[in-house]
C-alpha cells in the first residue's frame, strides 16, 4: 500500500492531491490513506501540506528524478526514480517498494542516510555530498546466484571510475571499491527469496564523490578518500549517477545473458584482494589468514594458508594486510 501512495504521488508530482482523492483513485479508504502518509513521513518521506492536499517534496538543488532522467540512456534501470532529502536507509525503502510490487530497475536516491548499513550491519557513514542509491532487481536466478550481483555491481562502478575520471581504481573483495588502499564506494546487496525462489534483490551503492573525509568520524577517516579529494575538485553527481547506471545496465544485462565467467575475469582484473596476504573475519569471532590466489567462479575468494592448504572463503570482513 505504501508503494502505491508512493507511486501515486510521485505521479503527480509538481500539484497538491487531497486525500480524498488518494483514496478515490486507489480505492482506499481516507483514513488509511492518512494513517499511511504519517507512517510514510516517519520513515523520512516529506510532504508538502496545504488545503489542497499532500505534495510529495522532491530534494532541493539538482537531485531530483526529472533531472537525473535527462542524463539517463538505459532501457529499463531507473524506468522509477524516487529522491529523497534524507531517509533512514535507501536500501530500506527500496525493499519496501520491492515488497509493494515495483518493476525492475526502480531507484531509491537520498542526499543523506540516517541508518545506512554496510555489511554485516556496520554503520555506513552517508553524509550530504555522496551518492546513496538502491537499485530495485528480478533476475530469474536461483538464490546461491544471488551474490554475483556484488561482483556485477563492483565491475560497473569500478569501470565507470576508471573510464571518467582516469583513477587508480581497484576491488576489495567482495564490496568495497578503492582508490589507491582507500575505500571510496561501498556496495551491499540484499536478496529476498521464497520458496527457492529469488522475489527480488535491492543493490545498495554508496560513492564518496563530494564528501569531506575530515568530517568522518576518526575510525572511519583514516581509510576513506573521496573523488572530490582525488581529484581536487567537485563532481557532477548528476552526470555521475547516468553514466554509472548506463554501465550498471550493460554488465546486468551480460549476467542475465550467462555471461558472468567474462565478468568475473572482469573483477578479478581489478582486484587488490588477489595477491594480497589477508586477514578475514568471519561471524562468530573466527579469523582467517592467508594470501589471496584467486576468486572461483562462485565468487568465493581462495585463501593459501599458512600451512599451505587451501580454504575458500564465502563470506566474512576482508583486511588488507600487505602484498
Amino acid at each position: 500500500m505504501n508503494y502505491r501512495i508512493l507511486e501515486f504521488l510521485h505521479e503527480n508530482r509538481g500539484k497538491f492531491v487531497s486525500v480524498q482523492d488518494i483514496a478515490s483513485k486507489l480505492d482506499l479508504e481516507p483514513g488509511k490513506v492518512l494513517e499511511t502518509l504519517e507512517i510514510l513521513e516517519d520513515r523520512g518521506y516529506k510532504f508538502e501540506k496545504s488545503g489542497k492536499g499532500y505534495r510529495l517534496k522532491e530534494p532541493e538543488g539538482d537531485l531530483s528524478p526529472s533531472k537525473i532522467k535527462e542524463a539517463l540512456e538505459t532501457s529499463y534501470i531507473g524506468c522509477e526514480i524516487y529522491c529523497f532529502d534524507e531517509v533512514d536507509s535507501t536500501n530500506i525503502i527500496a525493499k519496501e517498494l520491492a515488497e509493494d510490487d515495483a518493476k525492475e530497475g526502480t531507484i531509491v536516491i537520498a542526499k543523506t542516510q540516517t541508518r545506512g548499513r554496510g555489511r554485516r550491519g556496520k554503520k555506513w557513514i552517508s553524509p550530504r555530498g555522496g551518492i546513496w542509491m538502491s537499485i530495485i532487481l528480478r533476475p530469474d536466478i536461483p538464490p546461491a546466484e544471488a551474490p554475483h550481483l556484488t561482483l556485477i555491481t563492483g565491475v560497473a562502478v569500478a569501470k565507470t571510475l576508471k573510464r571518467e575520471f582516469g583513477l587508480d581504481v581497484g576491488i576489495k573483495w567482495p564490496n568495497d571499491i578503492l582508490i589507491g588502499e582507500k575505500k571510496v564506494c561501498g556496495i551491499l546487496t540484499e536478496a529476498h527469496a521464497r520458496f527457492n525462489t529469488i522475489e527480488y534483490i535491492v543493490v545498495g551503492i554508496g560513492i564518496d564523490t563530494n564528501v569531506d573525509v575530515d568530517l568522518f568520524p576518526e575510525e572511519f577517516r583514516e581509510g576513506a578518500t573521496s573523488l572530490k579529494r582525488e581529484l581536487g575538485r567537485d563532481v557532477d553527481s548528476i552526470d555521475l549517477i547516468g553514466k554509472l547506471l548506463v554501465e550498471f545496465e550493460k554488465v546486468y544485462d551480460d549476467f542475465r545473458d550467462g555471461r558472468f565467467p567474462e565478468i568475473l575475469n572482469e573483477w578479478r582484473r581489478f582486484s587488490r584482494t588477489i595477491g594480497s596476504y589477508v586477514e578475514i573475519r568471519k561471524q562468530l569471532g573466527e579469523v582467517v589468514r592467508g594470501e589471496a590466489v584467486g576468486v572461483n567462479n562462485e565468487g568465493a575468494l581462495i585463501l593459501e594458508l599458512d600451512n599451505g592448504k587451501l580454504r575458500k572463503i564465502v563470506s566474512g570482513e576482508c583486511i588488507h594486510l600487505g602484498r
